[in-house]
């Protein structure tokens, strides 16, 4: 039984046909990535999927993870993605795509209910803790917005997932440099959310608050890259490279911007199943995650130290586990 999977972002959409595998995770048997931007909608993209790298019968199932709230019942779910003009339908999809039944899920959902499908090499620990099997479970990404869900466990086995729109949740600065860059922010902005600074777009802008409060600019050929490819990426590279003092600065915020969030995620959920940092920016900054200030920032709660040092924290590395979560869920709704 074949299945149909996206994960629609503001910046891509992964979509890929699938199956169980013989160790019952999601199996992909075709998948493609698109630039969400050069399309209209959706359904025009992922019909030119199915009908180019996918054809055969329609699959039996749909599950759409959208990068946006998904508001209805099961039978009149409609959403819109947060960073796009695009707004999903999911009966009107399925009469479209002539699929049974599309399920739409908040991008993060998707990202929570992949966890499971991915393996050992997927995962990277940050801090052990003190696993407790059975307890709460907590996912935080940031990447083109900042996605948060959480997973509860069920009586009767399992997890029940719980989608998230914290991303939109005040920016609370955890130190000097952070109140000066939320100041910094709130007359260009209105209100300063996480989500304005936990993001491709919020490290450039944190790029930008280094280089007026300290009077000089990136180098040049920081400049160049920015302008010829993605602005947060090429920051992180240069960071990483060593290459450019201000990009290392601001991604030196930008991490302990991001742990200090992830820690204020882990004393209002108590994730004790363990907190995993996923999206597409972790993944690229990890020798910097490593290196200490994300964790120290996350910790840094008196009096709760040590209380979130008994916290697993796991840094997903795989960047299609929203895709991978929604492969497992359309297989849940084709039954």
């Amino acid at each position: 039984m074949r299945v149909l999977a996206a994960d629609v972002g503001g910046t891509k959409t992964l979509v890929a046909l699938g199956e169980a595998g013989p160790d019952g995770r999601p199996r992909v048997l075709a998948r493609r990535r698109y630039a969400s931007a050069g399309w209209a909608g959706l359904e025009p993209l992922l019909r030119d999927f199915l009908d180019g790298a996918a054809p055969g019968p329609p699959p039996a199932a749909a599950c759409l993870a959208v990068a946006g709230p998904v508001t209805g019942g099961e039978e009149n779910q409609t959403a819109r993605v947060t960073n796009l003009t695009w707004t999903l339908d999911g009966r009107a999809l399925a009469r479209a795509l002539d699929i049974g039944r599309v399920r739409l899920v908040n991008d993060f959902a998707a990202v929570a209910r992949g966890l499971d499908a991915l393996g050992p090499e997927d995962v990277e620990t940050l801090q052990a803790g003190r696993p407790e099997p059975g307890t709460p479970r907590a996912v935080i990404g940031a990447g083109t917005g900042l996605g948060l869900a959480l997973l509860v466990p069920e009586r009767a086995g399992g997890w029940r997932v719980l989608p998230s729109e914290g991303g939109h949740a005040d920016f609370a600065p955890a130190d000097p440099e952070q109140a000066a860059l939320a100041e910094w922010l709130r007359p260009r902005l209105g209100r300063v959310s996480v989500e304005h600074v936990l993001s491709g777009r919020g490290l450039v802008r944190i790029l930008e608050f280094l280089a007026g409060r300290e009077g000089r600019e990136p180098g040049p050929e920081l400049v160049r890259a920015m302008k010829g490819g993605d602005p947060a990426a090429a920051i992180g590279e240069a960071a990483l490279a060593g290459s450019d003092p201000l990009a290392a600065a601001a991604v030196a915020l930008f991490v302990r911007a991001y742990g200090a969030h992830a820690g204020d995620l882990a004393l209002l959920a108590l994730p004790r199943g363990g907190l995993y940092v996923a999206g597409g920016i972790a993944p690229r900054l990890a020798p910097l995650l490593r290196a200490g200030g994300f964790m120290d920032a996350f910790r840094a709660k008196p009096p709760m130290e040590a209380l979130l040092a008994a916290i697993p924290v796991h840094l997903v590395r795989n960047p299609e586990a929203g895709l991978l979560g929604a492969l497992a869920l359309a297989l849940e709704t084709a039954g």
